[in-house]
């Protein structure tokens, strides 16, 4: 009996829960509030920004064009590193995959730099954040230059030049350490030419791509395994940089050279001891010349000339030997591959 009831008045219950579904339609009406186009426009940007934040895109983050890189890396190039009065000017932006190939004009040269996709950093020798503005140089005047007797002395003088051997700039002061040499042997031992780069996945890189690297390193296992060979062909490969011919023309050892320059325990390890130098010394372009371990300047002495450097190098002496007395050509060396000392063009920059 207990069950029959509770039986019955679950059917009297139905029909009366059933029968409002069934015979009247519900209205629910839910207030909106009006929002006009502005309202909406920040709601959704609101949310790509929430976006971007936890997942790491934006829609409107994209990279900036070839052409607004090239634009800013000339633009940063003629606040910081050109000379008061000169400017570079833009020949064209090339995408080398992970970076764009910048290429300048200055001062009748082209010279191509590399700069990141997000455009933040520019190569040269080291990357420069073009977030930051670099210091200006103090305008040089008589009464700032460094004399002589200013520089650093050593019984036995080392003067370091650093560049990169496809660099109109560092193939003219090569050319100008050549003349010294040429011209005074004795001198050949305090001097040393020394490479920019880095060693990247055990492979060297420079700043002009992997032909210069690999040149760079060829340079550099002549000079460290066969010496007396080494301003010969320099000597040759200054004047078209014919690298074939001048190891042919100056008798280097190819298979010695070769076996160097495939043992990372040989050619890649004398390089990381230039790399490790040009950090070191803070080197930011080719050439940068460092006597006794200080940073000086050509151009207190006459500029880039056989004369002004012999005179700079001299100056590193505690007494000065008799064979500094000899004067070399006052004449501004050629920049670039040349088959003349001078008479051509020539400039004071960097690469």
């Amino acid at each position: 009996m207990p069950r029959k009831k509770k039986h019955a008045e679950r059917e009297e219950k139905e029909p009366s829960e059933t029968k409002h579904s069934k015979h009247e339609k519900v209205k629910l009406k839910v207030k909106v509030p009006k929002i006009n186009v502005w309202t909406f426009t920040t709601i959704v940007l609101a949310i790509f920004v929430a976006l971007s934040l936890t997942q790491g895109w934006c829609i409107a983050c994209q990279q900036p064009s070839k052409d607004v890189i090239g634009q800013k890396a000339i633009d940063y190039i003629n606040r910081n590193l050109v000379r008061e009065g000169t400017s570079a000017t833009l020949v064209s932006v090339e995408d080398m995959g992970d970076v764009y190939k910048v290429t300048t004009e200055y001062q009748g040269q082209q010279i191509p730099v590399y700069v990141t996709k997000d455009g933040r950093f520019l190569f040269l020798a080291n990357p420069l954040d073009m977030g930051k503005e670099l210091p200006k140089p103090k305008e040089q005047t008589e009464q700032n230059k460094v004399s002589c007797e200013d520089l650093p002395k050593a019984e036995t003088p080392k003067l370091q030049a650093f560049v990169v051997s496809y660099c109109p700039f560092g193939l003219q002061m090569q050319r100008i350490l050549t003349r010294i040499v040429e011209k005074i042997p004795q001198l050949k031992d305090f001097i040393k030419i020394r490479y920019i780069g880095s060693v990247q996945d055990g492979k060297i890189v420079s700043m002009h791509g992997d032909r210069e690297a690999q040149e760079n390193l060829r340079q550099i296992c002549i000079r460290e395994e066969q010496p007396e060979k080494y301003w010969d062909y320099i000597a040759c490969f200054i004047k078209a940089g014919d690298t074939e011919n001048c190891l042919n023309e100056t008798g280097v050892n190819v298979t010695m050279l070769n076996e160097c320059m495939e043992d990372s325990n040989r050619g890649l390890k004398y390089a990381q001891q230039d790399f490790e130098l040009e950090k070191k010394f803070q080197v930011m372009g080719s050439p940068t010349l460092v006597l006794n371990n200080q940073t000086v300047s050509e151009f207190d002495f006459g500029g880039r000339t056989a004369q002004a450097v012999k005179t700079l190098l001299c100056c590193g002496f505690e007494q000065q030997p008799e064979f500094c007395q000899q004067n070399l050509t006052t004449e501004q060396a050629n920049t670039g591959f040349s088959q003349t000392y001078s008479g051509g063009s020539s400039s004071s920059g960097q690469c």
